[in-house]
């Protein structure tokens, strides 16, 4: 029973050590996490390996695992640029990035943990630079927002290709223009707009003058027709029906017969 505590007490020690080491060895990589392994006694990071997934790992207590979001994250940016005629516009766009899984021990090893601010914020700036530079503040005002994003997009993954760093998409949010650029151009817009409206108008009054024209011309034909085809033979026979029907209409009348010109009856009324 002596003994005892001398045999337990190295347990003990050897029991705390092994907890200790334990702790050290013990890793947990949360959610959208993965691990990159770094080797202290043999070449450092690896590289050739995938990283470590989410979960509980155990490694050796002399080497570190550093741990990255494997997730989609989002960089906001306000920039200054110029547009091709030197002015300034602020442009407010967004970046969809994802570090590339398998090539995380890569990325570490060249790039580290602060590889936004290394290589995709400066990337970002750059295209946005090109593109914005080859447009006027008009074109960015009206019409270009779609292409501009689509370029700068572009132009950002072919920088970032061969940094282990996956663009998904950008985003142009907004395009600010200096307060009299902007007035200068709404103005023009809405004078251009005018124009249009006033065009459209003489195109619409020259096509109803034409239409008027048309039928003023089809009538006086009609009328040069009829009056070819009327003889005096018609025009007593007219005469004669008309006269027929007034006789036997109920208003008061007085019907002479045969005293207008070419033998026509005169119809008077009883005013």
């Amino acid at each position: 029973m002596e003994k005892l505590p001398k045999i337990a007490l190295p347990v003990i020690i050897v029991a705390i050590i092994l907890v200790v080491i334990l702790a050290k060895s013990a890793v947990t990589i949360g959610s959208g996490e993965a691990g990159v392994l770094y080797k202290t006694f043999d070449n450092g990071v690896v590289t050739d390996a995938p990283p470590l997934g989410e979960g509980f790992h155990i490694v050796a207590p002399w080497n570190k695992v550093i741990i990255y979001e494997v997730r989609q994250q989002e960089l906001f940016e306000k920039m200054k640029v110029l547009s091709s005629n030197g002015l300034e516009i602020q442009i407010d766009a967004s970046a969809w990035y994802e570090p590339i899984y398998n090539d995380l021990g890569n990325l570490h090893q060249s790039l580290g943990e602060n590889y936004l601010q290394r290589v995709i914020q400066p990337a970002i700036r750059s295209a946005a630079r090109s593109v914005v530079g080859r447009y006027t503040p008009e074109q960015l005002y009206s019409s270009k927002r779609d292409a501009i994003q689509d370029e700068i997009f572009a132009e950002t993954k072919k920088i970032l290709d061969k940094q282990y760093v996956q663009l998904n998409e950008v985003l142009v949010r907004d395009v600010t223009l200096p307060n009299t650029i902007k007035e200068a151009i709404e103005r023009k817009l809405r004078q251009e707009q005018e124009s249009l409206e006033y065009e459209f108008r003489l195109v619409t009054a020259a096509k109803e003058a034409e239409k008027v024209i048309i039928e003023a011309q089809g009538k006086a034909d009609a009328n040069r027709i009829l009056s070819a085809s009327l003889t005096d033979k018609i025009l007593q026979d007219k005469g004669i029906e008309a006269t027929i029907k007034l006789s036997e209409s109920p208003n008061s009348k007085v019907v002479v017969i045969g005293s207008g010109d070419s033998g026509m009856p005169i119809i008077l009324g009883n005013q």
